[in-house]
This record gives structure tokens, sequence and C-alpha cells, in this order.
């Protein structure tokens, strides 16, 4: 039977980042792809700022443990290595390739007006506009890095798996994780969220610093194979749903901890993201939400339904919205802040899906930007 809380965790996780996508365009730390804040930085804090102390140390690991998951439910145990490949590059690689000269270079063109913001400098200006061209699609890549992530981590988990083929690793795991100590075992393995901060380049100065923090191989690895390993086995599953009372209120005191003592800190560092008490809280943050959504959330309806479906090609049309209208929001309107985060918020969460059915709908060009036969 088809697990539909797992289905829900990911949709509403997936709307949880277009959210926390309104708050980073706005971040006023000067954060790579945000176009700047209301105040100034350090002196004074933004405080709805917050929202991206809460959601950030904790959504990204959780949609790598979900996809692992679902690899072992969804993909490998139904279909071919060859076949599960040849979907995964259709569905990952040729949206963030191919679909980025179709539909991301608009994107890309307002990434590069904010960067010319930044740096005070259009590093554009004079040339040929195909070159411009070149550029705005190369710089639409934006939130795509997630799934250029995933279809490279996919890759090597295959030829993970060939050293592995009857999955006697996973069987292990499903015999370690028996009994009334998984809970325990649940928990212990958070160490492997403070190893994989471990893997970030500390030195911000180091040229590889920004791409490798931001893609973060070895570090999303991890939870994917913790997904696929661990998450998938029933057992584990029912121990989240049991304990998930507990496990909210010690991510709830985690996470009040972490913000009590770092907000106003540039919660993207390397050395914020490798600090214990936010491992502590990205950790049970995501065994809470499991647990949670186990218990209460593992039904469906037609709006569940339409989001298990749509939530993909949501998450990659939202960015031009975010992009765009923020942009002329923040530079050509003199409204409020609070009226400037409505309004995108709203935005985001009606635009994004139109655009979706619009170019779902268009042959061709939904293979290119979404990596949909049909």
């Amino acid at each position: 039977m088809r697990k539909h809380w797992i289905d829900n965790l990911r949709w509403v996780t997936v709307l949880l980042v277009l959210f926390y996508h309104v708050f980073y365009f706005y971040n006023n730390k000067g954060v790579f792809g945000g176009i700047g804040g209301f105040g100034t930085y350090p002196e004074y804090p933004q405080y709805q700022d917050v929202v991206m102390y809460i959601l950030y140390p904790w959504f990204m690991p959780l949609l790598f443990i979900l996809a692992g998951v679902s690899v072992k439910y969804d993909a490998l145990s139904k279909r071919s290595t060859k076949e599960w490949l040849k979907a995964r590059t259709r569905k990952l690689l040729v949206p963030a390739t191919i679909g980025l000269f179709v539909f991301q270079w608009m994107t890309g063109y307002f990434n590069t007006q904010v960067a010319a913001m930044a740096q005070a400098t259009d590093l554009t200006a004079g040339l040929p506009l195909v070159v411009k061209y070149l550029f705005w699609a190369l710089s639409g890549i934006g939130h795509l890095w997630f799934i250029q992530d995933l279809w490279l981590i996919s890759v090597v988990f295959l030829l993970l798996k060939k050293m592995d083929p009857k999955d006697k690793v996973h069987d292990w795991c499903g015999q370690l994780l028996k009994g009334k100590a998984t809970i325990v075992w649940l928990i212990l393995f958070g160490v492997f969220f403070w190893l994989g901060t471990q893997t970030l380049v500390m030195d911000v100065s180091n040229p590889a610093a920004g791409l490798l923090n931001l893609y973060k191989p070895v570090f999303y690895f991890i939870f994917f194979l913790l997904g696929y390993y661990v998450f998938s086995h029933d057992a584990v599953q029912e121990t989240l749903g049991k304990w998930w009372i507990p496990l909210v209120v010690c991510a709830l005191a985690s996470g009040v901890y972490l913000i009590a003592t770092t907000f106003g800190e540039d919660n993207s560092e390397p050395q914020y993201l490798a600090s214990v008490p936010h491992c502590i809280y990205g950790w049970m943050a995501c065994l809470a939400m499991m647990g949670w959504f186990k218990i209460c959330f593992d039904k469906t309806n037609a709006f569940a339904g339409y989001m298990t479906k749509s939530s993909f090609g949501i998450y990659v049309m939202h960015y031009l919205v975010i992009a765009g209208l923020g942009y002329v929001l923040k530079l050509y309107t003199t409204l409020p802040p609070l009226a400037i985060y409505i309004i995108l918020t709203v935005a985001v969460f009606t635009l994004s899906p139109v655009m979706y059915e619009i170019i779902r709908r268009i042959p061709f060009i939904r293979w290119c930007v979404l990596g949909e036969k049909k």
C-alpha cells in the first residue's frame, strides 16, 4: 500500500521551501541570491528572518531522506537499473540543463540584476545579446542545484548498489533497528548530521567554498543513504510514529535554544551549520516531522493527490516569481515591507502552480522544463 504520509510530507516540505525563499530573497546579510533586506546588518537584524532559522536546518536534509526512501519503494524495486537511470536523467538532469535555456534563463536575468546590485557592477554590460543570454541561462541554475545534486547522488548510489545487488546492507540495518532500542539508534544516528557538516569548506575565502557549500554533495548523500537503508523500514517508521510527541517536543526545545542563542548570526556560514546546537535541532526536526506525519497525515484527498503529482513542477517554476516580482517590488515600489512579504507570498503560491499548469500542457517545452513526457 502506498504510504501517503511520505507523499504529504514531501509536498508540504516543498511548499515550505517556497515560503522560505520569500524571506531568503530579502535577507539583510548579503547572502548570495538575495536582493537585500529592509535594514542594515548586523546593527538592525530583521526579526522576520527567524523563518530562515526555523526552516533551513532541516528541510533540505529531510527532502534527501525522503528521496532515499522513495528510491527503495517506488524506483529500483519496480524497474531495471537502466530504466530507472534513464527516467531519473529525464526527470532531474534535463530540467537542470536544457531547461535553463528554455525557461530558467528568465530567472537568470533577474539573478544577474540582483548580483549587479550587490557588486555595484553589471558583468554583462556591453556584451552581445547572445552572450548575455548564455549568462542568464547559467545564472538560472539557482534553486535547481537540488535536482542536480539529486541526479549526481543517484548515479553514485547506483555504483554503490552494484557492490550489494541483494541489498544485504539494507536487510542488516532492518535487523539492527528492531526492538525497544530503535528510538535510541535513531537519535544516535544524528551524529551523521554533524559528520556531514564537517565536509563543508570552512574557509569561505576559498574559491571553491561557495559552490561546494551550496551543493554539499557528501552532506546530502549521507541523508539519501539514511533514507534508503534506515527510514525505509516499517519498524523504523512505526517507532517514529510511536514517539512523535516526545520528538516534536525535543525539536521545539532545541530549535528555541538555537534561535535564542544565535539569532542575528549568518545562518548560512559553514561554522554555523557545523555547530552542535544546529545539528541537534536539524536532526530532531527531521525525526519529529517524519513521526508526526506518519501518525497524523497518512491519508490522502484530491488536493493532496494533486500536490503529490505537481509539487516537483511547482518547485521548478517558483523561483521566477520570487526573483522577478520580488525584484520589482523592492526596487520599483514604495510599499512597506509587510505588504511586500504578503504580496510575494501570495504570488508564489498562486502563480507557480499556474505556470506549471501552462508549461505541462505544451509538448516538448514540457519535456525541456519539467522532464515530463506526457
